[in-house]
């Protein structure tokens, strides 16, 4: 529901993030409400505060899915937890082999993040050796930046993560503390929270996002970016819910090409130099407007999923010409760009 009749100068609104004015949660309201009509002003003023940070530099990320299926958890969005009835493929840890030519595909992809996954509560020691061992021969020989995504962690296990070369730990909050017991209840908000504190007492940065459209209000949606802004993350994935057949949210459809690009646009006013990754759902969701999505973006993964098919890595590539952005190579490090000479680009 509207929480506001005001029109909204999104312009304007830009102008006052830029200057360093954290909006409001009326205004951030005032956003996920964006008439249609105005939507293509909304993405002008959140690319102007993008282009301002990261100019037209896309950031690419590629996914490993390390260990797939046989969860322990309960997460009624995924298709990996126990109570999901989905035909997946489910396996244990892959070798070291393995996991590195996944890095290596990442590296011949342009993708200058490699993140590697696996389901569960949490791992054992003898995972995170594992991880800690495949992670230092990927920095020797491919020099990738790591991202990695493991489930709970203890401080012990983190600061050997680090020790090894891991860069960054995702752990997405997925939705607000007030909705979080409606989609998991074998593990709590503050269990995840916990976690992140763990990755960034090791010295590691912080990746952590939403789902968008589990049946959560604006509020909902409101809160977790109030909330991520408090945690200092460096990146936020923001995730479109695929409905998966054979889990509790199958039937769950809420969204639309519009109501996605207002989410991306309500994470870039609240988060204006953050990285803003479009994530699993983009191809689903966002469809034949995947490509304003990098307008208050910088950021997406290529190639798959954890266990759904994305967009052919070619077409993603002509996406990202057609819009006359440039990928951020490996060795080269995404910021401040308001000199690009794609600057003046509007939508």
């Amino acid at each position: 529901m509207s929480t506001t009749t005001e029109k909204t100068d999104w312009d304007e609104l830009a102008d006052r993030v830029l200057t360093g004015e954290t909006p409001d949660e009326k205004t951030l309201h005032s956003i996920l409400d964006c008439p249609d009509e105005e939507i293509l002003s909304l993405l002008h003023a959140s690319y102007r505060i993008r282009n301002h940070h990261f100019g037209n530099q896309v950031q690419l990320y590629y996914l490993k899915n390390a260990k797939s299926g046989l969860c322990p958890e309960d997460c009624g969005y995924c298709s990996q937890s126990k109570i999901s009835e989905a035909p997946i493929e489910k396996y244990v840890w892959l070798n070291e082999e393995k996991i590195f030519a996944g890095a290596k595909q990442a590296a011949e992809n342009q993708a200058k993040t490699y993140c590697i996954v696996a389901s569960g509560r949490g791992p054992t020691n003898r995972e995170v050796e594992h991880v800690a061992g495949v992670v230092k021969r990927i920095k020797s020989e491919l020099g990738l930046h790591i991202c990695c995504c493991l489930g709970l962690l203890k401080p012990d296990q983190a600061k050997i993560l680090a020790d090894a070369g891991v860069d960054r730990i995702n752990h997405n909050l997925n939705t607000s503390r007030e909705y979080y017991e409606t989609i998991c209840t074998t593990h709590t908000y503050q269990d995840r929270l916990d976690t992140l504190q763990v990755a960034a007492d090791a010295g590691m940065e912080l990746c952590s996002g939403v789902i968008v459209g589990m049946g959560e209000t604006d509020a909902d949606l409101v809160g977790v970016a109030c909330e991520l802004k408090s945690l200092n993350v460096k990146s936020i994935p923001i995730n479109f819910l695929t409905s998966i057949e054979g889990t509790p949210l199958e039937d769950v459809s809420q969204l639309t090409p519009q109501r996605c690009l207002k989410a991306l646009c309500l994470f870039r006013f609240m988060h204006p130099a953050t990285e803003i990754r479009i994530a699993g759902g983009r191809e689903v969701h966002l469809r034949s407007l995947q490509a304003l999505g990098l307008y208050p973006a910088n950021s997406i993964f290529i190639s798959d999923y954890l266990t759904t098919v994305g967009q052919e890595t070619h077409e993603d590539f002509k996406m990202i010409e057609d819009l006359g952005f440039e990928i951020v190579l490996q060795g080269a490090e995404s910021g401040d760009s308001s000199d690009s000479p794609n600057a003046a680009l509007s939508c």
